[in-house]
């Protein structure tokens, strides 16, 4: 028996060595995988983006590729797991700017565009090698020789052969629309960056000629000409739909006009409301189905405009309690809730109030109809014209792509329902530019620049999104039709949190769906997120944040593993408790102690040795067990699979077998004997398989010791057909 048996598992000593062996050998590039393999399985990692280092969420999401990935290459698969990170611009360059601003006291305008770029690249060259350094210590067997990221130059010919596809076939186009604004980094802010917090103000209730009008922001109200009703309420049915009403308002006399529109809500306050179309997503669709005018009150700097009279060039904050008193002073003010609590929109990277906003940008038509001349999605048929809206719809209504839970698929289908054209620009300067250049007024070039001189490019950039909506398709090298495009599209599988099954997901099958006729990948697992053990959200104002790679150098990465994937059911949240990493650490010992017991009693076994009838019985129920664990895995039951081997190893072969065996190998018949030392070698061969996937340090570490293996545990054969 080896000498390191002798001493409890020290995963410190183990870990570096054996992950170096796995990249040393090759076999993550399934290129290299031995035997033939005729069926692929691929995935690509949700890319971390490179502002940060590797936190719990980041942690359970690679434990639950990587043990999928492994589970399929030892199935026999041609298994490839693409690696990559993401720029993530808004949160990138915010992060630089706010250590300019801090270390020198400069901001973007005093050092320029190009200084900037040299700065942000060296920022996210460190944080890319610090990320890419924690993904390998939780053991992911990725492909590193197919490395992709968001900004390199492989993706930005991506992104910029889609921007221009999409623009000749119409579904991209420059126009004014409501848009998310974040009045400090003065840019447009995607809906998948923005954080709703809950927040308590005081609700004002304001005279509006004959009705009662309810509000947090009186400070918009300055635009507000129209008043609106739901056509069916009775209270006012003696109101016509564009009957003009005088009445007295913050600045004077205005004429208001009646609009009868189904989104006035009867149930709430007085069922009227006065809109602010160019401040309001809502209002903004209210204005477009009857033709209203557009009148913005606050400036991109949160600054009233000139149509707030008195109160011009104010902030809103400052500007908020003059106008109430203003109203107030007018006879106007009805009532004061001071304690109204709602959802207020902030950018989840700075913190900053969003600001609606009705801006110029470039935008993706998800209702353009357009045809393609071949599609491979169901309900989608070539030659018939379809919109994006429906390919996202489609994609999941006809099981094109199975959505891991189930009930996930009624929150996307509401969503899908109700998507708005998606603003694709942003006014920050890291990030892919928009492909478009200008010569004058008149002139633009889509794609590159136009002949001639004198053509600039727009100053604005791609909203992240928009690349990484691309990644199933960019990572195997398209636009080009390479042999991985070919051989590993679509992916098998996608695992991203529940969080971001609309902005990313929803997104990747939009691009796919137009530019390939065809769907990114076949199963979506929606994982949920890692909370605090008491189920809070780590954060840091709770100060309760967990350093993941803290974890596994106090107990190794196959305790942190275990703890995050047992009991972890698709879609549900998991509260994380470091007694459970102490716990499976203990487990990784009990299992070492299993292997010390099985070497010191049958390093010597016959794999042809005659089974009694007991072993027959133990031999079954271990074959049986690894039928239901194979199973649980192709059905995406991984948090059972997993908890079913660690009750079989510590409460079966630990508890019961091996102390079974204790007086049958010293007082037993030579053939009780050897039978038993056959079964002791055999179920613990194949459960080193059936764990590996889950726990690869500490089982390879063993592997390497058992008696005849000729090659890594990651390349065996699984044990179940």
């Amino acid at each position: 028996m080896p000498e390191k048996f002798l001493k409890p598992y020290d995963h410190n000593a183990f870990e570096g060595p054996i992950y170096k062996k796995w990249e040393d050998s090759g076999y993550f590039n399934p290129d290299n995988l031995p035997g033939d393999r005729s069926e692929t399985f691929s995935i690509i990692l949700p890319p971390p983006n490179v502002t940060g280092t590797l936190h719990l969420g980041h942690a359970y999401e690679d434990s639950l590729q990587d043990t999928y990935i492994r589970f399929k290459r030892m199935q026999g698969y041609k298994a490839l797991w693409v690696p990559g990170t993401d720029s993530a611009a808004i949160a990138t360059q915010s992060k630089v700017e706010t250590t300019l601003y801090k270390e020198e006291g400069k901001t973007r305008y005093d050092i320029g565009r190009d200084e900037l770029m040299e700065r942000i690249k060296k920022f996210t060259e460190e944080s890319k090698n610090i990320i890419l350094n924690q993904v390998r210590r939780m053991g992911s067997s990725l492909d590193w020789s197919r490395f992709a990221y968001t900004m390199d130059d492989k993706r930005l010919k991506a992104v910029n052969e889609a921007f221009v596809r999409m623009f000749d076939a119409g579904l991209i186009y420059r126009g004014e629309r409501i848009v998310n604004w974040d009045p400090r980094m003065q840019t447009t802010i995607s809906d998948d960056e923005i954080e709703h917090k809950e927040q308590v103000d005081p609700f004002y209730y304001f005279k509006y000629g004959p009705f009662v009008i309810g509000t947090v922001r009186p400070e918009t109200k300055f635009g507000d000409k129209y008043v609106v009703m739901h056509p069916d309420d009775k209270r006012y049915k003696d109101f016509k739909h564009g009957q003009k009403i005088e009445l007295e308002w913050i600045n004077g006399p205005i004429t208001a006009t009646v609009i009868k529109d189904e989104a006035g809500d009867m149930e709430f306050g007085s069922g009227v409301m006065t809109i602010t179309p160019a401040h309001s997503g809502v209002d903004f669709e209210i204005a477009q189905r009857h033709g209203l005018d557009f009148e913005p009150v606050i400036d991109s700097k949160g600054k009233l405009l000139p149509i707030a009279g008195e109160f011009e060039g104010m902030h809103i904050k400052k500007a908020r309690p003059l106008i109430v008193e203003k109203l107030k002073e007018k006879g106007l003010l009805v009532k004061v809730d001071e304690k109204y609590t709602h959802n207020v929109s902030v950018n989840e990277r700075g913190g900053e109030m969003i600001e609606p906003q009705l801006k110029f940008q470039w935008f993706v038509d998800v209702n353009k109809e357009f045809t393609l001349t071949h599609s491979a999605i169901p309900g989608v048929l070539p030659g018939t014209p379809t919109t994006l809206k429906k390919i996202m719809r489609a994609a999941v209504e006809h099981k094109g792509v199975a959505i891991m839970p189930e009930h996930f698929e009624k929150i996307y289908f509401h969503w899908i329902d109700n998507l708005r054209d998606w603003c694709i620009s942003r006014q920050i300067w890291f990030g892919h530019r928009i492909p478009v250049w200008y010569r004058g007024t008149e002139e633009a070039s889509i794609g590159k620049p136009g002949e001639g001189e004198g053509w600039e490019q727009d100053p604005d950039t791609l909203d992240t999104w928009f690349s990484s909506a691309l990644w199933p398709l960019s990572t195997l090298g398209w636009p080009e039709e390479t042999s991985d495009l070919k051989t590993y599209f679509p992916n098998s599988l996608m695992a991203p949190g529940y969080e971001i099954i609309f902005f990313w997901v929803a997104r990747m099958i939009l691009m796919s769906g137009f530019l390939r006729g065809a769907l990114p990948f076949k199963t979506v697992f929606l994982h949920g997120i890692v909370r605090d053990k008491d189920g809070k959200k780590f954060s840091k104002s709770l100060n309760n944040g967990i350093d993941p790679l803290v974890m596994i150098d106090k107990y190794g990465t196959d305790a942190l593993r275990m703890s995050l994937l047992v009991g972890a059911a698709a879609g549900s949240d998991i509260k994380f408790d470091e007694a459970r990493v102490k716990g499976y650490k203990l487990f990784a010992n009990k299992l070492w102690n299993i292997t010390r017991f099985v070497f010191d009693n049958a390093q010597d076994a016959k794999t042809d040795a005659e089974l009694t009838e007991r072993d027959q019985e133990r031999l079954m129920q271990f074959r049986a067990l690894a039928a239901d664990i194979t199973k649980d895995l192709e059905e995406y039951r991984i948090y059972m699979a997993a908890e079913k081997l660690y009750h079989y190893l510590w409460d079966i072969f630990a508890a019961d077998m091996i102390e079974e065996s204790k007086p049958i190998l010293k007082t037993g018949t030579p053939q009780e004997i050897q039978s038993r030392k056959r079964i002791l070698m055999e179920i613990l061969r194949d459960s080193l398989k059936l764990l590996h996937p889950f726990m690869p340090f500490i089982t390879e570490e063993i592997w390497s010791s058992m008696p005849d293996t000729k090659d890594l545990l990651m390349v065996e054969a699984w044990p179940i057909k």
